[in-house]
């Protein structure tokens, strides 16, 4: 976009307008996807088990697992839903 506003020539145009419908298409693809759905919800689970950790220092490896598979279930189960839900 800079090289169009300093040149204002048509193949900087051209480049903008090829950049920007590659952008466009990235984002299509990811929301029917639903790739950055997953990718949240991936980020949810792994801060939701080391918010655990932390708030919980003296937990034993057996209460951590358990909180870990529980988030695992809890996401697993989000990105399920995402599956059978309609795309519009």
């Amino acid at each position: 976009m800079l090289n169009w506003l300093k040149s204002d020539s048509v193949e900087s145009k051209e480049i903008l307008a090829a950049v920007t419908g590659v952008q466009l298409a990235q984002e299509l693809l990811q929301r029917l996807t639903g790739q950055d759905k997953v990718d949240a919800y991936k980020r949810e689970c792994i801060h939701a088990v080391a918010a655990y950790v932390k708030n919980n220092p003296r937990a034993s490896q057996g209460e951590i697992n358990k909180e870990v598979e529980k988030q695992v279930l809890l996401f697993a189960a989000r990105v399920q839903a995402l599956e059978s839900a309609p795309l519009f």
